[in-house]
C-alpha cells in the first residue's frame, strides 16, 4: 500500500509519502541435530526400592551413553518422578513407581537409528523419543530474512510502478516473526525399537515474515 511516515527531521512535522510492504520467505534445511528423549523405569513394593532399582537401572543407561560419545554437556535430566501405582479400585496402593527421562543431543542425525538400538537392547531404556533440530538456526533465519526482505522490495516495486511513482530508500524493516517448523517428532515403545531402527530425518522449515517501509523518490 502507498503509506505515508513522518519526515526524520526534528523540526518539521511534515509526512512523507512512503510505500509500506510486508515480505515472506521459507528455508528448508536439513536438520544437524537429534533430541532423543531416552526413559527409565522401575516398580517396587516401597518407594525407596522403586528409587534404589532405578538409580542402577538409570547408571547403566547413562554409561551406555556415554560409551557412544556423548559429552557431558550434551546429557541431562529433563523429568523424575516417584508415586505410588493404585488398584483397579484406586483405593489401594499395590505397588510404587519411579521413572526418569534423560535427554541426549545427538550430533550425527543420520546414525541416529544405531543410536536408539544401543540405548534400548544395551543401556535398557524403556520409552524413546526423538525430535530434529539446527544447531545453530542464526544461518537459515538470516538467509529466510534476506530472501523476505527482497521480497518485500519486489512487491514495493510493482506498487510504485502501477502508481507511477519511484521507489527510494528503506525507511524502516520490522522482523514481525521467525517460525521453524521442524520435522514431526517419532515416539518408540521400546518393543518397537529392533536391530537397525531406520529413523528418516527429512527437512524443517524456517520461515520469516519482515514488514518494509521505501520511501517515494
Amino acid at each position: 500500500m502507498l503509506f505515508t511516515v513522518p519526515s526524520a527531521t526534528t523540526s518539521s512535522t511534515t509526512i512523507d509519502p512512503a510505500v509500506l510492504t510486508s515480505g515472506d520467505a521459507i528455508v528448508s534445511k536439513k536438520p544437524d541435530l537429534a533430541i532423543v528423549g531416552a526413559g527409565i523405569e522401575s516398580q517396587k513394593s516401597t518407594a525407596a526400592a522403586a528409587q534404589t532399582d532405578l538409580a542402577s537401572k538409570t547408571a547403566k543407561l547413562v554409561g551406555r551413553i556415554k560409551a557412544l560419545g556423548v559429552a557431558d554437556k550434551d546429557l541431562g535430566t529433563t523429568g523424575y518422578w516417584v508415586g505410588p501405582v493404585y488398584s483397579s479400585t484406586g483405593q489401594t496402593i499395590t505397588a510404587y513407581r519411579a521413572s526418569q527421562q534423560l535427554q541426549i543431543k545427538w550430533h550425527n542425525v543420520d546414525t541416529v537409528g544405531k543410536t536408539l538400538d544401543a540405548i534400548v537392547q544395551e543401556g535398557g531404556a524403556t520409552n524413546i523419543s526423538v525430535s530434529f533440530g539446527l544447531a545453530d538456526p542464526k544461518a537459515a533465519q538470516a538467509e529466510a530474512r534476506s530472501l523476505a526482505i527482497g521480497d518485500a522490495r519486489s512487491k514495493a516495486q510493482a506498487m510504485a510502478s502501477a502508481a507511477g511513482v519511484k521507489l527510494g530508500q528503506v525507511i524502516r524493516i520490522s522482523d514481525l516473526s521467525t517460525a521453524s517448523r521442524p520435522p514431526t517428532p517419532l515416539s518408540f515403545g521400546a518393543a518397537a525399537i529392533r536391530q537397525d531402527t531406520q529413523v528418516p530425518v527429512g527437512q524443517m522449515e524456517v520461515q520469516v515474515t519482515v514488514e518494509v517501509d521505501f520511501g517515494i523518490a
